[in-house]
């Protein structure tokens, strides 16, 4: 649990504020000892994998040994032992899949990960044990879950956000005295706004020192602070330019959010988390007008706004 309030706004806001002093990680407590395999390569002492492609991994796995069983239950610990990356093989491919069957094997054992060196004598640092629980494939079921459906929940308000305008259409056409196709410019500028944000959003969350979590959390915090001002907008220019901010401060989820389903699912599992990920981001734009109909006619065209 208490990883979990760590990741989550809160803990983030208690560790900057404290300076790391609460909810630290495993590196940052004072009895943390590093493994064996780093002390080893760091010190150059011993032996340490070089990194090899994957395709010659498994060529080499699958050539049948010449010493009999010994040597072929020696291969087997060697092999299961040995580094493994999802990043050394492509996305949705057969040696992705293969590498990611080998991994899953992997993790219903404990057994340390050595490290990896590259060719020009960088040291790669990897999960220290094949299940390490700081690894989010090795989170439980309901762990996931909870984060699986934070993100499906994130990325159903966002989308939902475009098409929940479209019942005010006809009273902003009216209190701003603009024609219809001005009057769907809110809804034209958010939609083109969440195209554009996972351009700058998505290879950002992919930088380790920045991660996803910084991503998601300033900028849902920014996009929920604009929906204030855009519901309470008095002028027509007002309204434009807040509803471009809200889909461009709202899209990391729409294109990341994916990322962070595969982040914790495997290539084995990750197509059921997907399937509920989609469903989400399909289910907003259709229900959005419905949340939003109903109350609009008598409410005002503000409320569709207020609702999000």
């Amino acid at each position: 649990m208490s990883d979990l309030i760590r990741e989550a706004p809160f803990g983030q806001l208690v560790r900057f504020v404290t300076r790391n002093r609460y909810f630290q990680y495993p590196e940052e407590k004072p009895d943390f000892v590093l493994p064996e395999a780093y002390n080893t390569a760091l010190n150059g002492k011993g032996p340490i994998q070089e990194k090899e492609s994957h395709e010659a991994e498994l060529q080499r796995s699958r050539t049948p040994s010449a010493n009999g069983s010994a040597s072929s239950s020696e291969d087997l610990e060697a092999k299961l032992t040995r580094t493994k990356s999802r990043e050394d093989t492509p996305q949705w491919s057969e040696a992705r899949l293969e590498i990611e069957r080998e991994l899953s094997l992997e993790r219903t054992k404990s057994m340390p990960i050595a490290p990896t060196k590259t060719a020009d004598g960088n040291i790669l640092v990897d999960w220290y044990t094949t299940d390490d629980p700081a690894n989010p494939q090795n989170w439980s079921n309901l762990k996931r879950g909870f984060v699986a459906m934070q993100i499906c929940l994130y990325t159903f308000a966002v989308y939902s956000a475009s098409a929940i305008y479209t019942s005010s259409i006809p009273q902003v056409e009216e209190v701003f005295h603009v024609g219809p196709t001005a009057a769907s410019l809110p809804l034209a500028l958010y939609v083109l706004a969440y195209g554009i944000g996972p351009l700058i959003f998505s290879p950002l969350s992919e930088i380790p020192v920045i991660g996803r979590n910084p991503i998601y959390i300033s900028t849902f915090f920014l996009f929920v602070i604009i929906s204030i001002p855009t519901a309470l907008a008095k002028s027509f220019a007002a309204l434009l330019v807040l509803r471009f901010l809200q889909g461009f401060l709202g899209s990391p989820c729409l294109a990341t959010g994916g990322a962070s389903m595969q982040d914790m699912y495997s290539l084995l599992k990750v197509p059921y988390a997907m399937t509920f990920w989609v469903s989400a981001a399909f289910c907003g734009p259709a229900l959005g007008p419905l949340l939003s109909g109903f109350a609009v006619p008598v409410k005002g065209w503000r409320w569709s706004l207020s609702e999000i």
